[in-house]
Parts: C-alpha cells; sequence; structure tokens
C-alpha cells in the first residue's frame, strides 16, 4: 500500500517546481507524485485507465488518476491529469502542450508508466511483447523526447527512468521485459550525453520487486507458484526469499524506497549525477554487474 504523506513531512525542496509522471494512476508513479508534492511540486500525471484484455495483470482503471489527483491537491499543490497512454506519441506531446499552457514549465519527468507479462519466449504472445517493449522503452522515448525541447528551452530540467533490475540480467519468461529495460538503461546513457550540455539530468532507478498491484495479483502469485494449487503473496515473499537473490530481509519493496531515489534524483543533491542507475531492491545487484 502506497502511504500518502503530508506537508508537515515536508521540507519545500520543489517548491514551484513542475513535476510530470507517467503512470501516475497507480502505484510507484502515485508515490512519486504524491512525494512530489509532499515537497512543494505542482504536480501532472497521465495513464491509460484501462484494463488490455491480452495483459494478465492489471494495467489500470477508471478513477486511478482522480484518486491520485485529489490525493495531490490534499496536499495544497496544484494537479493536471489526463488519460494518454505514453505509447500514442500524439496523446503524449497534447499533455505535454497542456501542461506548459497551466504551468509554462517543466522540471522535472519521471517516465514511470511501465507493465510487464511472461512467458518463454516460445510461446511468447505477439501481443504481449508489443506491448511491453512498445509501453516500457518506446513509451520512455516518447516522454524524454517530449519534454527535452522544453529543458534544452530552459536549460535545466531532471528526467528519471523507471528501468529495473531485470535490466542488468536475463530471467526466465521474461525476455521481453529484460530487453525493455536493458533498453531503458541504453535511452538514459544516450540522453544524457546529448542533453548534458543544457544543465539537463538524465537517470534511471532499477527497482526490484516492488509492492503493487501489477505485481500482488493472481497471475504472479502462479507465476512463482506453478506447483501450488491455491498460491497467495505470502508464498511468492517465501519463493523470492529463499531464491538467494535478495540479500537483505525483505521479499518486496514498497513504493515509498524507490520514491527516495527518484526523489535524490530529481533534487540539486544529485545535480551532476546523470548517464547513471540507483539500484533500489535490498542487495538484488550485487548479484551481477
Amino acid at each position: 500500500m502506497t502511504s500518502t504523506p503530508t506537508r508537515s513531512q515536508a521540507d519545500d525542496e520543489f517548491e514551484g517546481k513542475i513535476a510530470f509522471i507517467t503512470g501516475g494512476g497507480r502505484g510507484q508513479g502515485r508515490c512519486h507524485a504524491l512525494a512530489l508534492a509532499a515537497a512543494g511540486a505542482d504536480i501532472a500525471i497521465c495513464d491509460i485507465e484501462e484494463q488490455d484484455p491480452e495483459m494478465p495483470v492489471p494495467t489500470g482503471a477508471p478513477g486511478d488518476l482522480d484518486t491520485t489527483r485529489r490525493q495531490v491537491e490534499a496536499l495544497g499543490r496544484r494537479c493536471l491529469s489526463a488519460v494518454a497512454d505514453v505509447r500514442d506519441r500524439v496523446a503524449l506531446n497534447g499533455f505535454v502542450d497542456s501542461i506548459m499552457r497551466e504551468f509554462g514549465r517543466i522540471d522535472i519527468a519521471v517516465a514511470n508508466a511501465g507493465i510487464y507479462s511472461a512467458a518463454p519466449i516460445h510461446q511468447m504472445p505477439d501481443h504481449q511483447f508489443d506491448a511491453v517493449l512498445q509501453t516500457n522503452l518506446t513509451g520512455v522515448y516518447n516522454t524524454i523526447r517530449a519534454v527535452a525541447p522544453i529543458m534544452v528551452e530552459q536549460r535545466s530540467g531532471r528526467i528519471i527512468a523507471t528501468a529495473s533490475g531485470a535490466g542488468r540480467l536475463g530471467l526466465p519468461n521474461l525476455a521481453h521485459y529484460n530487453a525493455s529495460k536493458w533498453g531503458v538503461i541504453g535511452l538514459v546513457k544516450g540522453s544524457a550525453i546529448d542533453l548534458g550540455r543544457y544543465n539537463i539530468s538524465v537517470n534511471a532507478v532499477c527497482p526490484a520487486t516492488i509492492d503493487t498491484p501489477i505485481v500482488r495479483n493472481e497471475f504472479t502469485r502462479r507465476l512463482y507458484n506453478p506447483e501450488l494449487e491455491n498460491p497467495t503473496d505470502a508464498d511468492v515473499d517465501r519463493k523470492i526469499l529463499s531464491g538467494g537473490k535478495v540479500p537483505m530481509p525483505v521479499a518486496m519493496l514498497q513504493p515509498e524506497e524507490i520514491t527516495n531515489a527518484v526523489l535524490f534524483l530529481a533534487s540539486d543533491r544529485a545535480k551532476y549525477i546523470s548517464g547513471s542507475t540507483i539500484d533500489v531492491g535490498g542487495g538484488y545487484a550485487a548479484s551481477h554487474t
């Protein structure tokens, strides 16, 4: 569950800043939006708000954006929201135009929207392969491409993309997801080189498994525990811990742990960190290079 911060917890580090978060309707995106708002930023969010019938995990639901918007406004910040798919370049550019009309600038862009499915590569449904690559990788490109000209003109900006621990190694049943997240890291590094001269940083966070609706569902429970008739979330946690790849005693991290990294990268404390990745996964990164 994502906890709601309060303004009393904030230090107004982002007072006067405008933060744009894709996939802001739920999960990590909502958590990022609320924390940035609690620290003083005004917020713009987009998401798809619908279930893709060919994807086995939750992809969105009506009302997600309104929930995030109300929670942001309860913190005393403005929030602009729109139903927009990051795969749709025209829709995304149109929303960025709306942000500029409303706020006049974009200081922080968090390319967070993402989905996943799972199947062996020789059985991978084409739609799932396409949806994962187009959302997780092309969607990040579309976001960067939409905000970069604005930040170039401003001569400042922070771009943070959600990659994954799966962007550093291969995992069974996740070849398409691996490819998308490896691609995000490469995209971040190249973009950091292109945009650095304009005082724009581009970085990625690499979460391990995070306790959000895209993971806490029947499909994932059965994926991790095909031998069980009625697997539970606790069975998933035990399987992760027994796998030996997470040395710290945590199976799934809370979204706030990723948000902490996002806020750091968005801040002046990280002004000269660019083209980098921050792994947040209880030591998951220790098992690969």
